[in-house]
């Protein structure tokens, strides 16, 4: 323990290695289904069985009370969509967040995906969103400090004039699919006084995932009590990965 962050050994990552690389693969099939006319249940079903499959289990049913298998959240969504009826269109932006369990370690990532042909705005949102990830991933190093991922992402699109989320973060994962630290994905100058901040340490495992928006950062929570959108309508997108901090340098457990 670190401060009260889980320090995973060399076994215990490759385990998580092992749930990832399974949630990986489930992703996949997933995202080969995403089409015009396919339901957001459909989508479900195919992550439960997927997943089944490969003798692992859905990590997000049940927990919290989530009533199905994967987030799926589409266009304003940000995040938390419950799957529905609800059919995909061309030119729809859908975020699969997934989570699996499998010998009692945890995998989570989450990835933006283009239903046929979309904006190129709604694309530069897409491509932006999963390149801040990415400098969220490369300030993952022994000695660095956890603002220095969110400093990180907001450096890669503050620029382009985007929102950043900021009432969901980034967290530890590890035999919980949430615990600590929490990890936000902006700078160190909106977080709130007296906010943790420790230095990153070899065994941490991180599951970062920020939300960027095409207008603000501020999002509200609809009715059902999960589905969380955009206070102002405009598109969202959604990347995240599972990554371990290693002497080596980060090493993302959820691709190959």
């Amino acid at each position: 323990m670190a401060g009260g962050i889980e320090i995973k050994n060399r076994d215990e990552i490759e385990l998580m290695r092992e749930a990832s690389l399974i949630l990986f693969e489930v992703l996949d099939e997933m995202e080969k289904a995403v089409a015009p006319g396919i339901t957001l249940d459909e989508l479900d079903a195919i992550a439960e069985r997927e997943t089944l499959k490969r003798g692992a289990t859905c990590a997000f049913k049940g927990l919290y009370g989530f009533p199905k298998n994967v987030c799926i959240s589409v266009n304003e969504q940000v995040v938390h969509g419950i799957p529905t009826r609800r059919k995909l269109v061309e030119g729809d932006l859908v975020k699969l967040d997934y989570g699996v369990v499998k010998r009692g370690f945890y995998g989570d990532s989450a990835r933006t995906i283009a239903v046929g042909a979309i904006s190129d705005s709604a694309r530069d949102l897409v491509e932006r969103t999963r390149l801040s990830l990415e400098a969220g991933i490369r300030a993952m190093v022994p000695g660095n400090r956890i603002s220095d991922i969110g400093a990180a992402i907001e450096a890669a699109v503050a620029p382009h004039g985007y929102g950043i989320v900021r009432d969901y973060v980034g967290h530890g994962i590890g035999k919980k699919l949430h615990e600590d630290p929490q990890v936000p994905h902006y700078g160190p100058a909106r977080w709130s006084r007296g906010q943790p901040n420790p230095r990153l340490r070899t065994g941490m495992v991180l599951a970062i995932e920020p939300m960027i928006n095409a207008g603000t950062h501020e999002v509200e929570t609809l009715p059902d009590g999960w589905t969380v959108v955009t206070k102002d309508g405009s598109l969202s997108a959604h990347w995240e990965h599972t990554i371990a901090v290693t002497d080596d340098g980060p090493r993302v457990l959820t691709r190959p």
